[in-house]
């Protein structure tokens, strides 16, 4: 398996499983038979709501002798009405609690966004505090003390963009292990993959497959599919492997990790088995001719009206 090396000299394994829509009942399966079929990095969040089912896998497969919790890394992250400093550490424990576990390997901050304490969402411009009240650096000790406490062994941050995580990098001794944003062909972020390079921070990529299946609501009309790609079914067809295959190879090819999502047991494993690909220099040279700037979680959520937060000033565009 093919693992990255953080700026902290962990090891992280570069093919994982996300979590993110993965429905209660069906998760703890997927957990239980990607572990079975080799997976030992899981991507969770707080948000996603499924990380006490997550947990209750684990602890199965540590009692069945099938891997130690030393041989799994596991990623969560922190939900935008936790970033007080004062609460930071509250909910990473809620989530040890959830996932049954002493500790964290990665964990993350979860978007460059702040909600009051008492809302999940943003369904109004009230539910929003503006960053510059409760500025990035506020949240990014408390994460840095978190990792002193020994409740998380990394920590990082997600969908940031190249000024975001400048500005923090320009606050702080203790640069971010990792940048967790959506990434496949469509969406390329050379100019991220060049800086995360120059300043010593990795990259995982989400949402490498398309997500399809997420909310209608997250769903924009008419959205190119990935999967359907010709370009990319070409290079299915000659290296005699599947699309989804192509995708997750391309970003372990380009040095990134990425974390596809599934519960379908012959998916996991073909997901898995694509580790063992090589993609030619021409489909990775056709590949990218595909960039087309695409966002399939495009942030358009957060940008209530009334309130602080645009599109444009979510990712610096």
């Amino acid at each position: 398996m093919q693992n990255l090396t953080l700026n902290t000299g962990s090891q992280l394994p570069a093919l994982g499983l996300g979590t993110w829509k993965s429905k209660p009942g069906e998760v703890y399966q997927a957990i239980l038979q990607a572990i079975q079929i080799g997976y030992r990095h899981f991507d969770c969040a707080a948000i996603y709501g499924n990380e006490s089912e997550i947990g209750q896998a684990f602890q199965e497969a540590f009692q069945k002798g099938w891997v130690t919790r030393q041989e799994l890394w596991i990623t969560s992250k922190l939900w935008c009405n936790a970033h007080h400093a004062e609460n930071v550490q509250t909910a990473l424990q809620k989530t040890l609690n959830d996932l049954s576990l002493d500790y964290l390997d990665l964990y993350l901050i979860h978007w460059p966004v702040v909600l009051q304490p008492t809302s999940m969402f943003a369904a109004k411009a009230s539910d929003l505090i503006p960053l510059k009240e409760v500025p990035t650096i506020e949240t990014w000790q408390a994460l840095e003390s978190c990792v002193q406490a020994g409740l998380s062994k990394n920590i990082g941050v997600s969908n940031f963009s190249v000024n975001k995580l400048s500005e923090l990098l320009a606050q702080t001794s203790t640069t971010p292990a990792m940048n967790q944003i959506e990434l496949h062909p469509l969406l390329q972020q050379k100019e991220m993959l060049d800086y995360c390079k120059t300043v010593g921070v990795q990259l995982t990529a989400y949402s490498p497959l398309g997500s399809k299946d997420r909310a209608a609501a997250l769903r924009s009309a008419n959205e190119p599919s990935l999967l359907e790609n010709t370009t990319i079914l070409d290079i299915a067809s000659t290296h005699n492997c599947t699309a989804a295959q192509v995708l997750i190879k391309w970003a372990l090819q380009r040095g990134t990790a990425v974390i596809p999502k599934s519960v379908n047991p012959k998916r996991l494993k073909e997901n898995f088995e694509a580790q063992e690909l090589t993609l030619s220099s021409q489909a990775m040279q056709e590949i990218s001719t595909l960039d087309k700037h695409f966002r399939f979680v495009n942030g358009a959520f957060w940008a209530v009206e009334g309130s602080d937060y645009t599109v444009a000033k979510l990712w610096d565009e």
